[in-house]
Protein backbone atom coordinates (compact mmCIF):
# COMPACT_ATOMS: atom_id res chain seq x y z
CA UNK A 1 0.00 0.00 0.00
CA UNK A 2 1.17 3.36 -0.97
CA UNK A 3 -0.31 5.99 1.30
CA UNK A 4 1.68 8.84 -0.11
CA UNK A 5 0.25 8.62 -3.56
CA UNK A 6 -2.16 11.49 -3.08
CA UNK A 7 0.01 13.37 -0.74
CA UNK A 8 1.72 16.34 -2.40
CA UNK A 9 5.19 17.13 -1.35
CA UNK A 10 5.98 20.54 0.02
CA UNK A 11 8.66 22.38 -1.91
CA UNK A 12 11.99 22.51 -0.14
CA UNK A 13 13.24 25.91 0.86
CA UNK A 14 16.25 27.08 2.77
CA UNK A 15 15.43 29.60 5.43
CA UNK A 16 18.29 32.13 5.63
CA UNK A 17 16.89 34.27 8.43
CA UNK A 18 18.32 32.15 11.31
CA UNK A 19 21.68 31.99 9.52
CA UNK A 20 21.79 35.77 9.17
CA UNK A 21 20.84 36.19 12.84
CA UNK A 22 23.66 33.93 13.96
CA UNK A 23 26.19 35.70 11.74
CA UNK A 24 25.15 39.11 13.08
CA UNK A 25 25.54 37.92 16.66
CA UNK A 26 29.01 36.57 15.88
CA UNK A 27 29.95 39.81 14.13
CA UNK A 28 28.80 41.94 17.07
CA UNK A 29 30.67 39.68 19.48
CA UNK A 30 33.88 40.01 17.48
CA UNK A 31 33.52 43.78 17.21
CA UNK A 32 33.09 44.16 20.96
CA UNK A 33 35.90 41.82 21.99
CA UNK A 34 38.49 42.97 19.45
CA UNK A 35 41.37 44.93 20.90
CA UNK A 36 42.87 47.50 18.64
CA UNK A 37 46.63 47.55 18.68
CA UNK A 38 48.25 50.64 20.09
CA UNK A 39 51.87 51.52 19.74
CA UNK A 40 53.70 51.24 23.04
CA UNK A 41 56.55 53.32 21.73
CA UNK A 42 56.65 56.21 19.34
CA UNK A 43 59.67 56.64 17.18
CA UNK A 44 60.25 60.32 16.74
CA UNK A 45 62.94 62.37 15.12
CA UNK A 46 63.58 65.58 16.94
CA UNK A 47 63.99 68.60 14.69
CA UNK A 48 67.28 70.36 14.27
CA UNK A 49 67.34 74.11 14.62
CA UNK A 50 68.88 75.92 11.69
CA UNK A 51 68.01 79.41 12.90
CA UNK A 52 70.63 82.06 13.37
CA UNK A 53 71.88 82.67 16.89
CA UNK A 54 70.10 85.53 18.51
CA UNK A 55 72.01 88.03 20.55
CA UNK A 56 71.44 87.77 24.28
CA UNK A 57 68.40 89.70 25.30
CA UNK A 58 68.57 91.72 28.49
CA UNK A 59 65.46 90.11 30.00
CA UNK A 60 66.68 86.49 29.94
CA UNK A 61 67.35 84.07 32.74
CA UNK A 62 69.70 81.39 31.42
CA UNK A 63 69.26 78.08 33.22
CA UNK A 64 71.51 75.17 32.35
CA UNK A 65 71.51 71.55 33.45
CA UNK A 66 74.12 68.91 32.68
CA UNK A 67 74.02 65.12 32.54
CA UNK A 68 74.83 64.82 36.25
CA UNK A 69 71.82 66.96 37.18
CA UNK A 70 73.80 70.05 38.21
CA UNK A 71 72.02 73.35 37.62
CA UNK A 72 73.25 76.88 36.99
CA UNK A 73 71.34 80.13 36.72
CA UNK A 74 73.13 82.80 34.67
CA UNK A 75 76.36 80.76 34.97
CA UNK A 76 76.11 80.60 38.78
CA UNK A 77 75.82 77.10 40.33
CA UNK A 78 72.60 76.50 42.23
CA UNK A 79 71.82 73.81 44.79
CA UNK A 80 68.21 73.24 45.82
CA UNK A 81 66.01 70.61 47.44
CA UNK A 82 62.63 71.34 45.88
CA UNK A 83 61.05 73.41 43.13
CA UNK A 84 60.10 76.29 45.44
CA UNK A 85 63.74 76.81 46.47
CA UNK A 86 64.75 76.78 42.82
CA UNK A 87 61.98 79.30 42.06
CA UNK A 88 63.38 81.59 44.79
CA UNK A 89 66.83 81.35 43.17
CA UNK A 90 65.30 82.25 39.80
CA UNK A 91 63.56 85.30 41.34
CA UNK A 92 66.87 86.42 42.85
CA UNK A 93 68.60 86.02 39.49
CA UNK A 94 65.84 87.97 37.73
CA UNK A 95 66.15 90.91 40.08
CA UNK A 96 64.20 93.83 38.64
CA UNK A 97 63.48 92.24 35.26
CA UNK A 98 59.88 92.54 34.11
CA UNK A 99 58.46 89.28 32.71
CA UNK A 100 61.79 87.58 31.93
CA UNK A 101 62.21 84.77 29.44
CA UNK A 102 63.60 81.58 30.94
CA UNK A 103 66.04 79.99 28.49
CA UNK A 104 66.62 76.33 29.29
CA UNK A 105 69.89 74.85 28.05
CA UNK A 106 69.78 71.15 28.86
CA UNK A 107 72.37 68.60 27.88
CA UNK A 108 71.08 66.17 25.26
CA UNK A 109 71.56 63.32 27.73
CA UNK A 110 70.08 65.11 30.74
CA UNK A 111 67.06 63.45 32.29
CA UNK A 112 63.58 64.59 31.39
CA UNK A 113 62.89 65.17 35.10
CA UNK A 114 65.67 67.75 35.33
CA UNK A 115 64.02 69.82 32.59
CA UNK A 116 60.62 69.41 34.26
CA UNK A 117 62.18 70.71 37.50
CA UNK A 118 63.17 73.93 35.72
CA UNK A 119 59.75 74.30 34.15
CA UNK A 120 57.99 73.74 37.49
CA UNK A 121 60.24 76.30 39.21
CA UNK A 122 59.50 78.77 36.41
CA UNK A 123 55.80 78.29 36.96
CA UNK A 124 56.15 78.79 40.70
CA UNK A 125 58.21 81.93 40.13
CA UNK A 126 55.49 83.29 37.84
CA UNK A 127 57.52 83.21 34.64
CA UNK A 128 55.37 82.04 31.76
CA UNK A 129 57.81 82.56 28.89
CA UNK A 130 60.11 79.57 28.48
CA UNK A 131 62.47 78.92 25.61
CA UNK A 132 64.78 76.00 24.87
CA UNK A 133 68.31 76.49 23.57
CA UNK A 134 69.44 74.28 20.70
CA UNK A 135 72.51 74.00 18.58
CA UNK A 136 72.69 73.92 14.83
CA UNK A 137 73.26 70.48 13.43
CA UNK A 138 76.26 70.06 11.18
CA UNK A 139 75.93 67.67 8.21
CA UNK A 140 78.19 65.04 9.89
CA UNK A 141 76.43 65.21 13.27
CA UNK A 142 73.21 63.43 12.25
CA UNK A 143 74.96 60.36 10.83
Amino acid sequence: MNFQRFHTREPLEINLIPLIDVLLVILIFLMITTTYSKYAELQINLPAADAQKLLERPNEINVTVNVAGQYTINRRPVVFHDASEFADEMRRAAGELKDPVVVISADANATHQSVINIMEASRLAGYGHISFATQTQTPNQGK
